[in-house]
């Protein structure tokens, strides 16, 4: 999987990547791409996006 960055990111703030299989969504503050990351079931990110 690869991360893809936002297109809402700025480069001075509000960094945000997401990646995504079949199953899940991951979801990473590009500053800092060795911190935390937050995974969601596909269903609920769908849910989230709309």
């Amino acid at each position: 999987m690869t991360w893809r960055k936002s297109s809402y990111s700025t480069s001075q703030a509000n960094c945000v990547e997401i990646r995504h299989d079949d199953k899940s969504v991951a979801v990473r503050d590009s500053k800092n791409p060795d911190g935390p990351v937050l995974v969601f079931p596909q269903v609920d990110w769908r849910v989230f996006v709309r």
